[in-house]
């Protein structure tokens, strides 16, 4: 595949189902990616991007950081939601309306109505970042689904089962594409595995994936 090709919007506008309540939205967030960036660098300039361990006390390779009424952290007392930011021990930024539009939108186009979004998890990934198979399962409500977006560089997501032995397929994502699980998908395994370098034209040797959540019931 040549260079240019990578970036190709394959199926803009196409919903494609990868689970009985799960799908990847081609090219969804396309039309807002400028209001998205700039809404990003503000929540960057106000909680910087940091590289977060595990309770076992291993430094995970992607950096986070959060916008919203909750963010999401890790460390030795294991992982949480909570209001303010570690690092400032401020708030963490509110969650931009473009953002919470994006979420409600792509969710209704996969059949959940109604989401409302009280947490965003801002993940950066680098060349070689990866994400381990996990569930998201912190979450207080299990009833909504969850929204994931990815900007920047390609990744392969990979979507399991309930269990974490389950074979997990492995699904490309472009800029723009969201995917959106939830019903009897919400706790199925799901990971990227290690990007490659391939810079965006946009965003160069990065992907950023904004997760949005119903933290709390």
């Amino acid at each position: 595949m040549a260079t240019g090709d990578l970036f190709a919007d394959l199926n803009t506008g196409e919903r494609e189902a990868i689970g009985p309540c799960s799908f990847v939205l081609r090219g969804f967030a396309l039309p807002s990616v400028d209001t998205l960036l700039q809404a990003l660098a503000r929540i960057e300039a106000a909680s910087p991007y940091r590289r977060m361990h595990t309770p076992g006390g291993h430094t995970m390779s992607v950096e986070m950081s959060n916008c919203g009424e909750w963010g999401w952290t890790s460390g030795a007392t294991g992982y949480r939601y909570q209001r303010h930011d570690p690092l400032s021990g401020q708030p963490w930024p509110a969650l931009p309306p473009a953002f919470a539009q994006l979420a409600r939108d792509a969710a209704a186009q996969a059949g959940f109505e109604g989401f409302l979004p009280d947490a965003c998890l801002i993940n950066r990934y680098l060349p070689g970042a990866r994400m381990a198979l996990h569930q998201d399962k912190n979450e207080h409500d299990l009833s909504a689904p969850i929204v994931s977006v990815s900007l920047g560089m390609n990744a392969t997501f990979l979507f399991g089962g309930h269990q974490r032995h389950c074979k997990a397929a492995r699904i490309a994502l472009y800029h723009g594409d969201a995917v959106v699980w939830g019903g009897e998908d919400r706790l199925r395994f799901h990971g990227i595995l290690p990007l490659k370098a391939y810079p965006h034209p946009q965003l160069g040797q990065q992907r950023i994936n904004l997760t949005f959540r119903k933290a709390m019931a």
